[in-house]
């Protein structure tokens, strides 16, 4: 019997402009299962979702570099992992100097910076309905230690992003770990924020058993998170080689598929 379900938010719980449909909202209430969202966004992106689903329990942002729960007035944090602040300050300095066409944004806490507003950054401000505050890094940075949870980096360009895979591939920046989330952006944040560290986190706490879990992925970021749980299920609009590690396909992240997953296949398990 599955107990607890987790979810990744783009592509797979979100539609095409970042929101959950009212039709998915109502899938998920009928199902009756606590749910956990588990993100590479900050809290603060997560929560119209939070609010719309009414969801209580714990939830995963930043990749697994944060668990908190909602309250409130806000959250109360369980557990977080920050990168060192000198080697954020580092990383950021490196891509600016060595790929400027990327677009630059970090966070730190609950604060999103960017470099400078550029169609990227307008873009996240559209899904995320939130707006960063444009600051040369040099001038954050000065104020003192930085708590930075994450840094993303946008770059449409096929050839940059491969380059800059390789950068990190071989640059030794301790403490740290490169994803690549969709063709265009890659997340840096600590080497201990891991989706799946978020999700065994909370198996111990809830006292869950891998065989009552289950969970909802449409990338490469989240097999690590289809592999830990008894029944993975795997969106519509996911790749093929993703398709092949899910029990189930359910139907797209357009089309409401992760409450007609709940509803359909986990109902009955």
């Amino acid at each position: 019997m599955i107990k607890w379900v987790f979810t990744d938010m783009d592509g797979t719980l979100l539609d095409d402009e970042g929101r959950v449909t009212p039709a998915n909202a109502a899938l998920i209430a009928q199902s009756r299962l606590p749910l956990t969202l588990v993100s590479a966004r900050s809290p603060r992106e997560m929560v119209e979702a939070i609010d719309v689903l009414q969801l209580t329990g714990p939830q995963i942002a930043f990749n697994g570099g944060m668990i908190f729960e909602p309250t409130a007035t806000g959250k109360r944090i369980l557990t977080e992992t920050a990168m060192a602040s000198d080697t954020a300050q580092a990383i950021i300095g490196a891509v600016l100097a060595q790929f400027p066409s990327t677009s630059v944004s970090y966070y730190d806490g609950e604060d999103w910076y960017a470099e400078r507003m550029d169609e990227n950054i307008e873009g996240e401000i559209r899904v995320s309905r939130l707006h960063p505050t444009i600051k040369p890094y040099q001038e954050v940075f000065a104020t003192g230690e930085r708590h930075i949870l994450k840094i993303m980096l946008i770059n449409f360009d096929e050839a940059v992003m491969a380059k800059m895979l390789g950068f990190f591939a071989a640059a030794d920046y301790p403490g740290v770990s490169a994803q690549h989330s969709g063709s265009a952006w890659l997340e840096i944040t600590s080497q201990d924020a891991k989706k799946s560290r978020g999700i065994a986190y909370l198996m111990a706490k809830e006292n869950l058993k891998r065989e009552e879990t289950a969970a909802f992925g449409d990338g490469g970021n989240d097999l690590p998170m289809l592999n830990m749980v008894g029944v993975p299920i795997v969106m519509g609009n996911a790749a093929p080689e993703i398709k092949q590690v899910g029990q189930f396909i359910t139907k797209p992240n357009t089309e409401n598929g992760v409450g007609y997953g709940m509803v359909t296949y986990l109902n009955q398990k």
